[in-house]
C-alpha cells in the first residue's frame, strides 16, 4: 500500500512541478509581451493602416534612408494619404512582404519610392546576430504567409511565448528595475551640435564608419539575389496597379567621397538597367550639391534630419513628375 502510494506521489509531483512551471511561465509571458513589444517600435505606425490611414496615395518602402528621408507632413497637412514602409536595414525582400500584406491600404495608382542605395545590392547588417534581429521583427507585423523564410520555431519563441527568448531582459519584469546606463545604437549617428571645425571633423569620422560598414570586409557588394528582389518588388507594384519609382537619397560629401569610380560605374550601370528593363523611372539625389555640401540638412553622413527630409520632399514634389502629377490632381 505505502509502495502505491509513493508511486501515486511521484506520479502527482512529475505533473503537478511541470504544470506549475508552465503556467508560471505563461503567467510572466503576459507582462513581457509588452516589453518586447517595445523593441518594436519602428513597426507600430503598421497598425494605423486601415484605421487612422487608408488608400495611400504616395508611399516608400526602403531602408534607414526610407525610414529618415521620408517625411511627408506637409503633404498631409495638405490632405494626402501618406505612409512610410521604410525601416532600418530593410532588404527589398521585406519591403515586397510588407506590400504583399498591407497593399491592399495602398490607392490604384499609388506612387511608391523605392529607395536605391550603395548597400541595396548586398547585406547593410554585417553579422548573424543583426541579420536574425532583423528577420524577427517582421515576425511582430506580418502574417506567417508572408514572412521570409518563415520558421514556426522562431514564431512560437517571438510572438506567441517571447518570454522564452527574453535573456537578460527577464530583469525587466523586476519592480523599480532601472539600469544606470543606457545604450543608444544609433547615439554615435547624433546630430553634430555645430559646423564649427570641431563638429566638422566628428562629422567626418562618423562618415569614415558608415562608409566602413557599409563597404568594407563584404565578399561581393552586387548579390544577384537582390537585385532578383528589386525586380520582384517593382513587379508586384506593377501588377497592383501601384507606380513604383526608383530613387537615391541624399548623401552629404563625407560619406560619397570614399566611394570608388569603378563602383559607382556599376551602381549606376546596374540601377539604370533594371530603370530600362521595367520602365520604371530613376531619379538620384546623392550627389546633389544643394544637399551634399551642406551638412545641417544631415544627422549623419548618409541620412537627413527632419529639416533636410522636409526641404527633400519639397524638390521631388516639384521635380519628381510621377509624385507631381498625384499632386497636381
Amino acid at each position: 500500500m505505502n509502495r502505491k502510494k509513493t508511486i501515486l506521489v511521484f506520479i502527482i509531483k512529475c505533473i503537478a512541478i511541470p504544470g506549475a512551471a508552465v503556467l508560471i511561465l505563461f503567467l510572466l509571458n503576459i507582462p513581457y509581451r509588452r516589453i518586447d513589444d517595445e523593441k518594436y517600435m519602428d513597426m507600430w505606425n503598421l497598425r494605423m493602416l486601415g484605421n487612422q490611414i487608408d488608400e495611400v496615395e504616395i508611399a516608400n518602402v526602403g531602408s534607414s534612408h526610407g525610414a529618415y528621408d521620408f517625411i511627408y507632413d506637409g503633404l498631409t497637412e495638405e490632405g494626402f494619404s501618406c505612409f512610410n514602409f521604410g525601416s532600418v536595414s530593410q532588404t527589398y525582400q521585406y519591403d515586397l512582404a510588407l506590400l504583399k500584406e498591407y497593399g491592399a491600404y495602398l490607392d490604384e495608382g499609388c506612387v511608391v519610392f523605392i529607395p536605391v542605395s550603395y548597400f541595396s545590392f548586398n547585406n547593410e547588417t554585417v553579422n548573424e546576430t543583426e541579420t536574425q534581429a532583423l528577420s524577427v521583427k517582421y515576425y511582430h507585423c506580418l502574417s506567417p504567409k508572408n514572412v521570409p523564410d518563415y520558421d514556426l520555431y522562431t514564431d512560437i519563441v517571438t510572438t506567441r511565448l517571447p518570454i522564452l527568448s527574453a535573456g537578460e531582459d527577464l530583469l525587466k519584469l523586476l519592480p523599480d528595475f532601472s539600469p544606470s546606463l543606457k545604450v543608444f545604437a544609433a547615439e554615435g549617428d547624433s546630430e553634430p551640435s555645430g559646423m564649427d571645425e570641431a563638429a566638422v571633423a566628428e562629422f567626418a569620422s562618423r562618415a569614415a564608419a558608415r562608409y566602413d560598414r557599409h563597404f568594407n570586409n563584404k565578399d561581393n557588394l552586387f548579390l544577384p539575389e537582390r537585385e532578383e528582389q528589386l525586380l520582384s518588388l517593382i513587379d508586384y507594384c506593377k501588377k497592383h496597379e501601384l507606380t513604383p519609382v526608383l530613387i537615391t537619397t541624399p548623401f552629404s560629401v563625407y560619406y560619397n567621397d570614399p566611394v570608388s569610380e569603378e563602383f559607382l560605374d556599376r551602381f549606376y550601370g546596374t540601377v539604370n538597367r533594371i530603370a530600362s528593363d521595367t520602365g520604371v523611372s530613376y531619379y538620384d539625389y546623392s550627389h546633389d550639391a544643394r544637399f551634399s555640401e551642406n551638412l545641417t540638412y544631415f544627422s549623419d553622413s548618409d541620412h537627413l534630419n527632419a529639416e533636410g527630409a522636409a526641404y527633400f520632399m519639397e524638390m521631388i514634389a516639384e521635380e519628381v513628375p510621377e509624385l507631381r502629377e498625384v499632386i497636381r490632381e
